[in-house]
């Protein structure tokens, strides 16, 4: 009996190292939870929501604008922690803000999920190569690519947010 119990001691024991690696190796490359500190996502993501974040699909494809993604942010800023943003225009594009109204390349942008509308002008410019321009959905109280003086470059991409977990009454896909 005493054999029994240490081969399934050593195999409870492998069972639980393997999932260990398996969970680390995922959670550094491929999907990871992440939780929500700020306002500046508001009304599409709330305070201390829970979200899954794909590390894998900007390997494989190009981001696009609309996207909900999750950066390091440009060393200029001083900032630390990564950042939740839309990711608004790609390189080549023209953006511009006048009158409450998101303009890229010349045409007024559709954004349902704005609450309210911006109470400031910016631009227009024109982004950069391999360079991207971000926003919070609560464009009045965010940090973001029109305050920064600098581009988010490819670079600093962690990854897509895709999936909201937590709580279980905002559980949705973004």
């Amino acid at each position: 009996m005493t054999k029994n119990i240490r081969e399934t001691l050593k195999e409870l024991i492998g069972i639980v190292v393997i999932a260990f690696i398996l969970s680390m190796v995922l959670r550094s490359w491929v999907v990871e939870g992440r939780i929500v500190p700020s306002e500046s996502m508001l009304p599409t993501i709330q305070v201390n929501d829970r979200f899954l974040l794909n590390k894998v699909t900007y390997h494989f494809k190009d981001p696009q604008r609309g996207d909900i993604i999750v950066f390091r942010p440009p060393d200029e800023i001083g900032a630390k922690d990564d950042f939740v943003k839309r990711l608004i225009a790609i390189q080549g594009d023209k953006v511009e803000i006048r009158n409450g109204q998101l303009y890229i390349n010349n045409q007024i942008q559709q954004e349902p999920y704005l609450n309210t509308a911006m109470n400031y002008d910016f631009g227009p410019v024109i982004v950069p190569p391999n360079s991207y321009f971000v926003m919070g959905d609560n464009r009045n109280h965010s940090f973001d690519s029109h305050l920064w003086g600098t581009w988010l470059t490819r670079d600093n991409l962690i990854g897509k947010a895709f999936f909201i977990y937590w709580p279980l009454n905002h559980f949705q896909t973004l």
